[in-house]
């Protein structure tokens, strides 16, 4: 089994920063790679970035050029750099990971709990 921890929401001012961290543990042989989502209240959960285990990196076109996302291999950990935030990125923020639990898994995707990140003044 895999266990996702994640940290870092709040509450934070339009234009203000946030740093969310997802740090994973347990049955790991290999990431193969790790991403946040959002979802706001009555509306689906969407992509926000992609991290693959070679670095390459994705993002939501609404968050280009403000969050970035980065991993630091060794820890397992994911993180999320948000910058100059919005009122719209009001929601629940999601930690995904694909994990290769053995050398034979062809992997497992695991889910987050969650962690809330209000934009408001």
């Amino acid at each position: 089994q895999v266990q996702l921890v994640e940290s870092g929401g709040g509450l934070v001012e339009p234009g203000g920063s946030l740093r969310l961290s997802c740090a994973a543990s347990g049955s790991i042989f290999s990431i193969n790679h790790m991403a946040w989502y959002r979802q706001a209240p009555g509306k689906q959960r969407d992509l926000v970035a992609i991290i693959t285990n070679a670095g390459d990196t994705n993002y939501a076109d609404s968050v280009k050029g403000r969050f970035t996302i980065s991993a630091d291999n060794a820890k397992n950990t994911a993180y999320l750099q948000m910058n100059d935030l919005k009122p719209e990125d009001t929601a629940n923020y999601y930690c995904y990971v694909h994990v290769r639990r053995t050398r034979w898994d062809a992997g497992v995707d695991y889910w987050g709990k969650g962690t809330l990140v209000t934009v408001s003044s």
